[in-house]
């Protein structure tokens, strides 16, 4: 299932505008800033499909009924370029566990690259709600990837996927590969370059969030 947060009129159209808008882009703050917002909103909405319970709370004058979830979620992130929206999803489940993927390009001379993955940092996943922040879902490729990586550490009983951006082609890529994951994204491009960027896109998140690399 895909959640496209574009598809209704709010703030996040203003956002996601405002990730594309190269007058914009020179904010690096604003920039994160926005990264966060969606996921915040993304977090808001996944919320909703969780396992609540309840309980009652102690007021200063009596108790009040109150519900609360029965299990935290595991945040995790794609390095670097995910860490603003973990931030976001992490403002929201500020109690969750949280794991931390080196997943990247590695391009070659002739233009081709693979995906390289040299650090995990991981808790118990098994039974858990495991929602990966990754801004751009351009090939899928690094996603399922991951998502391969962290399902060895344990079995998630549900998978979500919070990116800015997506391509319908790593949208599909990534459900032939994890059939059972949802995403949700602040808008979807069709049009992927021969280098695998999506188009119209907004250009490499990790280096507008905290400046640029160089090539790996």
């Amino acid at each position: 299932m895909v959640i496209n947060l574009s598809e209704q009129n709010s703030l996040v159209n203003t956002w996601v505008a405002e990730l594309r808008d190269v007058t914009v882009q020179t904010d690096r703050m604003r920039f994160r800033r926005n990264l966060q917002r969606i996921a915040e909103i993304a977090a808001y909405e996944i919320s909703k499909s969780l396992d609540w319970e309840t309980y009652d709370v102690e007021t200063p004058l009596g108790s009040s009924p109150a519900i609360r979830l029965k299990k935290q979620p595991v945040l995790a992130t794609i390095l670097r370029a995910g860490l603003p929206m973990h931030e976001g999803l992490l403002n929201y489940f500020d109690r969750a566990d949280n794991a931390f993927i080196s997943a990247y390009r590695k391009h070659h001379r002739d233009g081709s690259f693979e995906i390289k993955l040299e650090y995990v940092s991981c808790p118990d996943l098994d039974g858990k709600v495991l929602i990966i922040a990754d801004p751009m879902l351009a090939t899928g490729a690094s996603l399922v990837k991951t998502i391969e990586e962290l399902v060895g550490e344990g079995s998630p009983a549900q998978i979500h996927i919070v990116c800015a951006i997506a391509c319908s082609v790593g949208i599909e890529y990534v459900h032939r590969n994890a059939p059972n994951v949802k995403i949700w994204c602040g808008d979807i491009d069709d049009e992927l370059t021969a280098k695998g960027y999506i188009v119209p896109g907004l250009g490499d998140a990790g280096d507008l969030a905290y400046g640029p690399k160089t090539q790996q």
